[in-house]
Parts: structure tokens; sequence; C-alpha cells
């Protein structure tokens, strides 16, 4: 049966408890992971960023195979493989501090146990947008889209200073203990969601139907992830070459900014059409990074980020909405798969490039530069609002 209001709302406590789970395990070790790997083992910071990557780039890998999963196997079964897959990435990370003289071993351990972990939210988040998809009536996609996020930024911001708490209390093997236990706790969730079958595909059916409309949306998405990558990464550097105080309160003022407006707005793409919230949304983005850019003090650079925040926080359901309604039932969950793929490929490539910007043309520029970018993505979304394309 499908849900809508406060019903929809209920059934998507589970899901999200079970995203906020697996994603924290991320949020443990943003803290620690980089002081780990370069005090404690002794490695370059180029390494750091090269454990660091290797969970993007599994989770770029799986997305495909875990959407495919999902319509063709059920998600349950794909929810259980992240579960399962995600305690062996804390497994490892505890295997890795049992070579305290061979460092190598430990990095190789950690650089599995990252990727692992990669590939586990991928399952993971893949499945539950594919399960409250498939509850919800087609007026309230946007709402699952957006409380699904808000599950995963959640986990982000709490986790993080809990990982910096348990790893003064008992070092990196605190993050691995919980790395393990916590996937394993949440299995029990499972039991409290409906099982819902995967839909049958016609005979004759192609896999490519699942991805057809996936790419110019995607493109959108890829292109305004430049602001969320521009202003997670180098706020606070742009804070410390300009001695502003605290660090932490651009990228604090943008996270807030995202949260409040995914659970205050989060039916807007559904109300107000999906695309013409997308188009607003990437305007007040762009403005809030070119406020960045020109800034001359600290409060105008924290306006700037709230802006940014507030502009990206309903991009992804804006445009999501135009994959769900183009895409036949069977192949939903391969769509919105290969379209969060676009986001990690940009957040994967366009890192360097804004550092390798910043390198040669100095902080502010990455904020012009990602403006410019956020503006090419709403020129997407003009392009969808003009052929009268409204997500029901």
């Amino acid at each position: 049966m499908q849900l809508e209001g406060a019903a929809l709302s209920r059934a998507l406590a589970a899901p999200m408890a079970l995203v906020f789970v697996v994603f924290s395990l991320t949020g443990l070790a943003m803290p620690v992971l980089p002081l780990h790997v370069h005090r404690t083992l002794g490695f370059s910071t180029f390494v750091v960023g090269w454990i660091a990557g290797s969970q993007f780039a599994a989770a770029l890998a799986t997305r495909l195979w875990a959407g495919n999963l999902s319509d063709t196997r059920g998600t349950h079964a794909v929810m259980r493989i992240g579960l399962w897959g995600a305690a062996a990435s804390g497994v490892l990370y505890l295997l890795s501090l049992a070579w305290p003289s061979s460092p190598e071993v430990a990095l190789a351990l950690l650089f599995a146990g990252r990727a692992l972990l990669g590939g586990s939210e991928s399952f993971v988040v893949t499945s539950a947008l594919a399960w409250g998809l498939a509850r919800a009536v087609p007026g309230e996609a946007g709402r699952v889209m957006a409380w699904i996020g808000i599950a995963m930024y959640a986990s982000f911001a709490l986790a993080a200073p809990l990982g910096a708490g348990l790893h003064a209390w008992q070092g990196f093997g605190a993050i691995g203990l919980a790395g393990l236990l916590l996937p394993l706790l949440a299995l029990g969730l499972l039991r409290v969601m409906p099982r819902l079958p995967p839909t049958p595909r016609r005979a004759d059916a192609d896999w490519r139907v699942g991805l057809r409309n996936v790419w110019l949306p995607g493109f959108g998405l890829a292109l305004s992830s430049l602001g969320f990558a521009a202003t997670t990464t180098f706020i606070a550097l742009l804070f410390a070459e300009r001695a502003w105080t605290p660090g932490w309160l651009g990228f604090s003022a943008f996270a807030a900014a995202f949260a409040a407006v995914r659970v205050l707005g989060g039916r807007l793409p559904d109300r107000l059409g999906a695309v013409r919230v997308a188009l607003g949304s990437l305007l007040l983005e762009a403005a809030g990074l070119a406020l960045i850019g020109l800034a001359g003090d600290a409060p105008l650079a924290v306006a700037g980020a709230t802006l940014v925040g507030a502009g990206y926080s309903l991009v992804y359901p804006g445009f999501g909405l135009q994959v769900v309604r183009r895409t036949p039932a069977e192949y939903r969950a391969l769509a919105m798969g290969g379209f969060t793929a676009c986001l990690d490929l940009a957040l994967g490539l366009g890192g360097p490039a804004l550092g390798l910007l910043a390198d040669r043309a100095g902080l502010a520029t990455v904020f012009g530069a990602a403006a410019g970018s956020v503006l090419l993505a709403a020129i997407v979304a003009l392009h969808f609002v003009r052929r009268g394309d409204e997500a029901p």
C-alpha cells in the first residue's frame, strides 16, 4: 500500500535510521582517520587523500549495481548486504591495529575497509531510496528524497564530534569497534520495515531504459555539486587564510541551512514543481558562492555559506524527481543509482580541480568558478521549465 502524509513519515523512520547508522561510520572517522594515517602510521597527506578517495571510488563503482539489485532482488536483500559489509569494514579497521610494526599492512587494511564502507553506504542509501519511493504516492517522491538526505547529513554532523571523543578515550580501536557493532545492531530495523517484492520486468525489457533519462538531470546535479565541494572543502581554508574565527563557522552555517531547508521545505518540489524549485535553489546557491568569493569579512562569508546550504539543499530532489517521473517502476532504483553516481563523479573530480585552481589563482577564485558551474546547472533547470517538464 502506498502512503502519504504522516503515515509516510512514520514509515520512513526505519530506512532513515539505517542510512543514519551506516553513514555515521564515515562521520565517526572524519576527524580521526587523517590523523591516524598521517601521525600514527607516518604516511604523507597524499596518502591520506588516497585513503579518503577509496570510499568515494567504491561508492561510485557500486551505485548502478546496488540499484539494479534493488529492482531485481528487492530492497531488503540489498540493505542486508550493505549492513554486513559495513560491519566487515569495522573488522578491517580493527585488524589494521594488529600490525603496529608494519604500517604498510595496516594501510592496506584501512584502504580495504574504507572502500568496503563506501560500497556498503551505496547499497544502503540506494535501497532506502528505492523502498521509500515504492511506498510513497507519486506526489510524495520529493519528500522521500529530502528526508533520506537529512539522515545522511545529520549523521555526519553528529558523528564527527562523537568520533573525536571515542578516539580520545580509547584510540582508533574504538572507531573500529563502533564500526563493527552499530551495523549489526541496525539489522533489527529490517524487521519493522514491510518487505517489498521486486518489481517484475518484462521479458523484452532493456536495462538502458533505466538510464536513458538520467544524463541531463544528472549533469545538472553534477554541475551544482561543485558549489557543495567548494564550500565544504575550502571555506575553512579561506577563514584560516584571512584569520577569521572561528574557522568552523562557515561549514556549520552551510550544514545548518542545508538541514533546515530539507526539514521545512522538503515537500516544495512536490507542491510547487520540481524543476522550478531546482531553478530557484540554484540561483540562491550561485549567489551565496559569489558572496563568499567577494566577502571582505567573516559575517559576509557566513551569510554566503548559509545561502549555499539553503540553495543546494533542494537541488537533488528537484532534479531527481525528473528521473523518477520518466523511469518505469521496474528500473527506478537503477536510475536513481545512476543519478546519484553523477554526484559522486562530480565530487571526486571537482574537488581536486578546484584545489588546483586555488593553488594557481587563490582561494577566492574557487568560489567564483563554482558559482559559474552552478549557473550552468541553472540553465539545465531552465531547459526543463521551458519545455514544461514537471514531476507530478
